[in-house]
């Protein structure tokens, strides 16, 4: 079993580049197959949620061409089948995006429930509700989806909840619906934009991704197109946060810096000096930081998906802050692994209560989930002594070279596979 065994202590310094953005990409992988013609995709990170979900439209007949590591090929003209295996998507919740893209080419598709990680309840039944309008009939098969209809046709979509997943996947059912389809209170982040952006390349007719009106004129056909995934925002905001944590001077490159405006204004709000150009930014931090208040919210609000990394640098902050989950009620999950280097948290209900210490401590954990992995990790590059982070396949399913990045900026980090690895790691420095 994989484990990070990590020295911690030392302030990170130096610059990084930003793979493209996994949260865009698995749905811009799933919508490719709806084209006869070839797809090719630049920019994608080489991650394991990716690489499941290529290898899961491959065994439903699509050609997949690797042309280097970020590059690749697509094309769906060879579909054959309908059902997409339980294998091969338990382990990510993207399975729902291919619902839609099978509905918007076929007029039906069974898929399995989303798996992933387990950080609360997430119901497609905002996915459903969306089919269902446009003339979908649904039946839930035990842990499957199987949607059919005889065409699909274009109606006026009103989410009940903002819900980035539900958002692209009847975008995409509805871009091949006959008529005119409008989504209101639709999700405005980033990864929604870059899913019309790519379905417009290939002759959607979209308006209105990143507002939350999203009006959608259904075409009959897609063509082939080439596509660049957008950079991955998450990601970025990762090694702003373990800047922060170790007291660095970091650099992040190919990144939108708009797009990071909820995370570097809580980094600058606790005390970074966060500097930014046209595909960079930069993130310093010289002294103790102070306490603050954050609450998850939709984009443009501070990320879900950044507030588990959040909460282990404001665990060193001055003070006592309060973190407010309001997307997943499952979130604080690492909240006892961090407690174990020493933080001082207290959960109830959807707030933690955090209680700045003077530092972490050294010891081995267990990762919950993709994103309180990467806080572990975090804590652990700031931590006295040895961390040792346990269960990373949750972190290799979000994060490429994770820790040949940190190691860049001079973490002393490494992947150990057995004791005496680990044993020669403790006993090196």
């Amino acid at each position: 079993m994989e484990k990070y065994a990590i020295r911690g202590g030392i302030p990170l310094v130096g610059e990084i580049d930003i793979a493209g953005a996994k949260n865009a990409a698995l749905p811009i992988i799933s919508a490719a197959i709806m084209s006869n013609e070839t797809v090719t995709l630049e920019n994608l990170p080489d991650v394991n949620d990716v690489n499941v979900l290529l290898e899961a439209i491959q065994r439903i007949g699509a050609s997949v061409n690797r042309v280097d590591r970020h590059t690749v090929r697509i094309n769906g003209s060879q579909i054959k089948g309908y059902d997409i295996d339980y294998e091969s998507m338990k382990k990510i919740r993207a399975s729902y995006y291919l619902l839609g893209a099978l509905l918007g080419k076929y007029n039906k598709a069974t898929v399995p429930k989303p798996g992933g990680c387990a950080i609360g309840s997430r119901p497609i039944d905002q996915h459903l509700k969306g089919f269902k309008a446009l003339g979908v009939n649904i039946e839930d098969q035990g842990g499957f989806v199987r949607a059919s209809c005889r065409q699909m046709e274009g109606a006026h979509i009103f989410m009940d909840v903002v819900s980035v997943g539900a958002t692209i996947n009847i975008m995409m059912a509805a871009a091949r619906a006959e008529g005119r389809t409008i989504i209101e209170n639709a999700a405005k982040e980033p990864h929604v934009v870059d899913a019309a952006n790519f379905l417009n390349s290939m002759g959607a007719r979209i308006k209105g991704a990143g507002t939350d009106v999203i009006r959608i004129s259904g075409v009959p056909d897609f063509h082939g197109c080439t596509y660049t995934i957008v950079p991955d925002m998450i990601e970025a905001g990762t090694y702003m946060m373990a800047a922060a944590a170790t007291k660095g001077d970091v650099v992040i490159h190919n990144v939108i810096p708009r797009h990071l405006d909820a995370i570097s204004a809580k980094l600058r709000e606790i005390g970074c000096e966060v500097k930014e150009g046209d595909d960079w930014v930069r993130v310093v931090a010289t002294r103790r930081l102070h306490s603050t208040q954050v609450k998850t919210l939709p984009y443009p609000g501070f990320p879900t998906d950044m507030q588990p990394q959040m909460a282990a640098v404001l665990a060193l902050a001055d003070g006592t802050s309060f973190v407010r989950e309001s997307i997943f009620e499952s979130r604080f999950k690492y909240v006892d692994e961090l407690a174990r280097m020493g933080a001082d948290i207290k959960v109830e209900g959807n707030v933690a209560a955090i209680v700045g210490i003077s530092g972490y401590h050294g010891a081995e954990v267990s990762s919950p989930d993709l994103r309180a992995g990467a806080a572990l990790v975090i804590a652990g590059l700031a931590a006295d002594g040895i961390t040792i982070v346990d269960d990373i396949e949750y972190i290799l399913r979000g994060y490429e070279d994770f820790d040949e990045k940190l190691r860049l900026l001079g973490a002393a980090m490494e992947v150990v596979h057995s004791d005496a690895e680990l044993h020669r790691f403790e006993a090196w420095g």
